[in-house]
């Protein structure tokens, strides 16, 4: 029983009380602080630009993933995408977010396995100087490797057809 408790300590995740509670009473389990990690993660970095995680994905899928930038006052109040096509992830919406900053929402394919990083540029309306860079991470798996748990604030909006480079001249988004 001993070697047992051990392996269990070192895997961590949940915790369940030493003692049974008796009939009526109220049992409590707790999670480990890192199992919390379930919605898009939107992390400022030093240079001033946004790193978003989504988690994990699954190739030959479209995504739409949906996140709050905080309030950045330098880009102002009127934000658009930068015209620079990105093949994989396009902005289809920004509004104002209800509890202030800017909501995000765009659309992700995933053709590439692996950990992946694209990005947007967001540019202010009212001034010309100020450019915002985010930054997309995503962990990309094989389509024949399961399905992933989506992060709140993703969803599968599609699959793509596999296809064959010789016969098609698809190129990603219009």
């Amino acid at each position: 029983m001993a070697a047992a408790k051990k392996r269990c300590a070192k895997v961590g995740g949940v915790h369940f009380p030493e003692e049974l509670p008796s009939v009526g009473a109220p049992s409590h389990v707790h999670f480990d602080e890192k199992l919390h990690d379930s919605v898009v993660m939107v992390t400022l970095e030093d240079d001033g630009n946004f790193m978003v995680k989504v988690g994990f994905l699954k190739t030959q899928h479209r995504y739409e993933i949906v996140f709050t930038l905080p309030e950045v006052p330098a880009l102002g109040k009127d934000v658009c995408p930068a015209p620079l096509p990105n093949p994989h992830l396009k902005i289809t919406n920004i509004s104002a977010a209800p509890e202030g900053g800017l909501k995000i929402t765009c659309e992700y394919l995933a053709l590439q396995e692996g950990v992946l990083c694209e990005e947007v540029l967001l540019l202010s309306e009212t001034n010309d100087d100020v450019c915002i860079r985010v930054k997309v991470h995503a962990r990309v798996m094989d389509r024949h490797h399961g399905t992933p748990m989506l992060l709140e604030g993703v969803r599968c909006i599609g699959t793509e057809l596999e296809y064959d480079s010789e016969q098609s001249d698809w190129q990603g988004f219009d």
